[in-house]
This record gives structure tokens, sequence and C-alpha cells, in this order.
């Protein structure tokens, strides 16, 4: 669909959904954003658009000479990562249960941790480079080095997941979901509230938009600190993904694995928009420039879809990061019960207990109209159903 446009009052908000399906309080936040002085050209607004905590999820921000840290949010360099396998449906099991059980035995999920350290080369180079860039962090972090240590290869809760799936053409995929863990959270955390007592911060609309001003040591500090945690999240998808395979491997001899598909969808990126260098903030939303492989997923019952990107300008060559939740965690426990979880789930091997309650499908917009919204963003690749989903 084409993007409505709406008035701001600094620049323009585009949408690619209906205006009338955003929810007043993420509305307003659009409207705060757009009202910023430093907001560049206009507001790029994905079909999975909800208010969020410091920005609104779903929303493409860039700026000159400038960025939000809180605009970007805690898990810095969030996203996903999916390899589609030699293995067919068949090859499957009938009963999933073991397979998941192995996986999350493999992955340690929610609170938990790696008892020894779980990266390899087999993952990623330099990571003794990597981990030396640590001690030049901002000191209030220098304490969880341990952590950020046992943390790498973890997924983690809330909407994180891990996944296996088939595509239409019943050909098995691993897919993921996780980003920079306890130390991005606490980087982030750091950082935003450096910003909010900069003077030129103290007369914004919403004080949760303070942004660092290029040129400004405060501004080389975060961005120094936010590229590493935007590697650490990418490095960790990639441990994961290697993990899961290994259960793989072992299950089932001979496997053979394609490229990965890897895209952050919480995160900032040097980038030309209209002739101009800005700093483009997305904030639940990935890059889609032509050519770029991408996956938008769906909740932990609906299925995802892998997406090739069309390089739209009007949207900064983004394009959404999944379905986007339609009501909040706390209104989706009071909503619905483990009875509907199971319902809703059915025929997927994952948790149906009152903890994962809040990730029922129920609170998630459809994916499929998500995805159909933005025709002009990004082409279908494949659409995948999940048949299991580990949850932290």
């Amino acid at each position: 669909m084409a993007a409505t446009t709406i008035p701001g009052r600094q620049v323009d908000i585009r949408l690619w959904t209906r205006p009338d399906s955003v929810e007043p309080e993420a509305m307003r936040q659009l409207q705060n954003i757009a009202a910023l002085p430093w907001t560049y050209k206009h507001v790029a607004v994905m079909p999975d658009v909800h208010y969020g905590k410091g920005a609104t999820v779903g929303s493409v921000i860039a700026m000159r000479d400038a960025v939000s840290p809180a605009a970007v949010g805690v898990d810095i360099g969030c996203g996903m990562t999916a390899v589609r396998t030699s293995l067919r449906a068949e090859d499957l099991p009938d009963h999933l249960g073991r397979l998941r059980s192995t996986v999350e035995r493999a992955v340690p999920v929610g609170f938990a941790r790696h008892k020894a350290t779980a990266f390899t080369e087999r993952d990623a180079g330099d990571w003794d480079a990597f981990w030396r860039r640590f001690e030049d962090l901002t000191p209030a972090v220098k304490a969880h080095a341990g952590k950020a240590l046992h943390q790498m290869g973890t997924l983690g809760g809330g909407n994180h997941f891990i996944e296996i799936c088939l595509d239409t053409d019943d050909r098995v995929w691993v897919m993921l979901h996780s980003g920079s863990r306890g130390i991005g959270n606490l980087l982030a955390q750091h950082h935003i509230e450096v910003a909010r007592r900069l003077a030129h911060n103290r007369s914004l609309p919403d004080p949760d938009l303070a942004v660092f001003l290029a040129n400004t040591p405060q501004m080389a500090a975060y961005r120094h600190d936010l590229y590493w945690a935007q590697d650490y999240a990418r490095r960790n998808r990639k441990v994961m993904l290697r993990l899961v395979c290994d259960v793989l491997r072992s299950q089932f001899p001979g496997v053979m694995f394609e490229e990965p598909i890897n895209c952050h969808h919480n995160y900032v990126a040097e980038e030309i928009h209209f002739g101009e260098d800005v700093l483009v903030t997305r904030k639940g939303a990935i890059r889609a420039g032509r050519g770029d492989l991408g996956i938008i997923p769906g909740s932990m019952g609906t299925g995802s879809y892998i997406v090739r990107g069309l390089g739209n300008p009007e949207s900064f060559e983004s394009a959404s990061h999944g379905a986007g939740r339609r009501m909040s965690r706390n209104k989706a426990r009071k909503r619905f019960t483990e009875a509907d979880l199971a319902a809703q789930t059915a025929g997927v091997e994952c948790r149906k207990d009152s903890g994962v309650v809040d990730e029922i499908p129920g609170a998630y917009k459809d994916v499929d109209e998500v995805v159909r919204e933005q025709g002009d963003l990004v082409e279908i690749v494949a659409k995948l159903k999940q048949v299991v989903c580990v949850k932290g």
C-alpha cells in the first residue's frame, strides 16, 4: 500500500497502515518525534506500529547530527537470524518434545546463562579483539564483564524465541530472535540517563526523547558503546544459531545449512538518504534496501516471513520487524488464559503455561495483514510456520 501522510509539527509522519489503527498513545509519541528539531525529512511508520518505551515500536527515525538513545531502546541490536536446512518435514519425528528439550538444554533461556563460555571461532572471528573493546566501554558496566561473557549465546525472555519452522515446500528452517542481553540493557540505561541531564534536552515534549548531539563527548561515548552492543547482539545470535544447528547435527547426521540471514531491528546505522548523511534509528524495523534479505516474524502460533527489500526511499529503505503487539502484556495476561494459549498454539511444540500467556498469538496483530500492507517495501521470499517454539 502507499503510505498515508499526516502532518507533524516539524516534519510529516508517513504510515504504512491506516492512521485509525494506531493507538492514541503511539500517535502522541510519533507527533513528539516529528516535533524534534533534529528529525530529518519525515518519520516512517511501519504497519506493526505500537506504543513503546522511549519511542514508538515500528518507527524509523532519521536525524541529522543527533541520536536519541531511548528511541533505540534498551535491547540494543535486538534482531533475528534464520537459516534453511537440508531437512524436510518428513525427516522430523512425530513427537517434537525431545527436540525442544534438547534445544532448551543447549541454549540457556530466561535468566539462565552458560556455566562456561560458549563462543568459538566457528561463530565469529576476532573474539579477543572484541572482548578487549569491553575495557573501553563506560565504567558503569565494568563490574559486569563476567555476566556479559556467560550470557553470550543465551536467549533471554519476553518475546525472544528459538523456532524450528517449515516453509511451504516443507523445508525445515531454524529461526531465532534475541539481542544484546543484560550488557546492552545496562549500556542503554546509562546513556539514556546521561542524555536526560543535558541542558539542550530540558524543554523537550517528552524527556524520553533526549538526544546526544554530534561533535560532543557524550555522543562519541554513546556511539562507541552502541556499536559494541550491536556487535554483541549479532555475535550472540550467531552463537545460538550454531548451538541449535549442533543439536540438529547430533540428531540428523549429514544435515546441511545454507547461508544464514541475520538482521538487527533495534539499532542505529550511518546511512545516506535523499542525498544527506543521517543517523537512522530503526526501532522495531529492519533495513530493506534493494535486495536485502530480512525476517518478519509473527507470534508463537502463526508463522513468519522471509522477505527481500525493495529499497523504497520513502521508508528510509526499511520494513516492519514483525507482527507487532495489539495489546500490552498486562492486558494480555488479564484477557487470556492457559486454555486460550493452548488452543491458539495447537500443533506447535511449545510452552503453554501461564508464564508465556502474554506472548499468546491473540496479543499480536495479524502478520499476514502486516506483510500485505508493506507490499511496496518488501517482496515475499518464503512463508514459514513454526512446529517447535522455545521461549524464555
